[in-house]
């Protein structure tokens, strides 16, 4: 019988398209655990933008979880979704850091296991299952000891003595204090301790480990592509940083709002610095900008953070709620979270390192819905803006998290491994 003309071709050609497959999520640690934390920060905020318009708008019936859901908010964000970046990064760059060989899948998938399990019995948990909190806890635990066991031998092996990498670990070490000062008012003990918990997942946890992240990677990648940029990230920066923010922690465990401004003026001044020293003058393609200008959100907050803490001295008066917490969270949080994982997938996944246009679409609209949660602060109906800036990231997450899994789950553009 006669072969078809086109047999031959129509055979390489289907031996050459690339296959998704879930199987390829073990292949490198940001793989697994970018998915996992994608996934995340969908769940995670669809059943709180649901739980806000539910409050808003009674007609619209949530359940009420047993612990209070602004806490479970704040627990689910700090400790379960943005962590999971967190040790994807860590996990694939500690390695090269220090001229240690990469982790072995083995060892790694325990880490997502934990992440993404603690945070689907979390929500489910505060939909209704009655155990969900506990179990979530539990498996959250069993992850972050998993990664901090194998970041912390990395650090143990270290020669270079290499201080991102120490910094980062300390960060996640403080971040395991304040898992278990969640696990303390789970098994029965005073609310405070969840005050403490989310205290130190902001200021113990998340921004320790963005800012050294940001000292070590923004002027190396602003260094690879602007002509004649010259890098500038004196260790001095990380050891003057360090102490400022456990002593805006420490003053706000002890509600010692008024004297924020002890240490939040020094603050501003010193991400006001690193901004003006680090940003690249002249042209610069997007997805270094969006770096830049994400960080600006940083003295951003801790401007609004010394307005508040000095017209609370003055007044009395809590001006601004949450509002500089959110300009961390969503507005330097949010932009850079865009920026770095779009830059860390781009490049571990060979493609170009550009911003696509579901990167853009992200970005810009999470500079929107940063601008509606702070101002929800003062705005009349402030639950009402609440959960509009929950839906509104929402739709700015969404796309792009369509995208980059797609990523996670086909084979690498150029063919390497990894």
């Amino acid at each position: 019988m006669p072969r078809h003309p086109f047999a031959d071709t129509l055979t390489a050609m289907d031996i050459q398209t690339p296959r998704s497959s879930p199987h390829l999520l073990a292949a490198a640690p940001h793989r697994l655990m970018f998915f996992i934390g994608s996934t995340n920060l969908l769940l995670a905020m669809a059943w709180w933008a649901a739980w806000l318009a539910s409050t808003r708008w009674p007609a619209l019936v949530m359940p009420q979880p047993d612990a209070y859901a602004g806490w479970l908010h704040a627990f689910v964000m700090q400790y379960q979704m943005l962590p999971s970046f967190f040790f994807g990064f860590l996990l694939t760059t500690f390695p090269k850091w220090m001229g240690q060989p990469d982790v072995d899948r083995w060892r790694y998938l325990p880490v997502g296991a934990g992440l993404f399990g603690g945070q689907l019995a979390t929500l489910l948990g505060a939909i209704g299952w009655d155990a969900g909190i506990v179990v979530g806890l539990l498996l959250t635990l069993a992850g972050w000891l998993a990664g901090l066991l194998i970041l912390g031998s990395l650090v143990w092996r270290d020669q270079s003595r290499n201080w991102h990498a120490r910094s980062c670990f300390a960060a996640l070490v403080l971040g395991l204090a304040g898992l278990l000062c969640w696990a303390a008012f789970v098994l029965g003990a005073s609310p405070l301790w969840v005050f403490a918990s989310i205290k130190i997942g902001s200021f113990g946890l998340l921004l320790p480990v963005y800012l050294t992240v940001a000292h070590r990677m923004f002027p190396f990648f602003a260094s690879r592509v602007v002509p004649g940029y010259q890098q500038w990230k004196p260790l001095w920066l990380l050891a003057a940083f360090w102490p400022l923010a456990l002593g805006h922690l420490l003053l706000e465990l002890f509600h010692a709002y008024g004297w924020l401004w002890l240490v939040d003026a020094p603050l501003l001044a010193l991400t006001g610095l690193m901004l003006w020293r680090w940003w690249p003058r002249g042209d610069k393609p997007g997805i270094l900008s969006v770096l830049f200008i994400g960080m600006a959100w940083l003295p951003l907050a801790f401007a609004l953070y010394l307005g508040q803490s000095i017209a609370f001295d003055l007044t009395g008066v809590y001006w601004l709620g949450r509002g500089p917490a959110h300009a961390l969270f969503v507005g330097f949080f949010g932009s850079v979270l865009v920026a770095m994982v779009t830059r860390v997938t781009q490049g571990h996944s060979g493609r170009p390192l550009v911003m696509p246009a579901a990167a853009w679409f992200a970005f810009i609209a999470i500079q929107i819905v940063a601008e509606i949660r702070v101002g929800a602060e003062v705005l009349p109906d402030s639950m009402a803006w609440q959960a509009v800036a929950a839906i509104g990231w929402l739709v700015a997450f969404a796309p792009w998290v369509v995208r980059i899994g797609r990523i996670y789950l086909a084979p690498r553009a150029d063919d390497k491994p990894g």
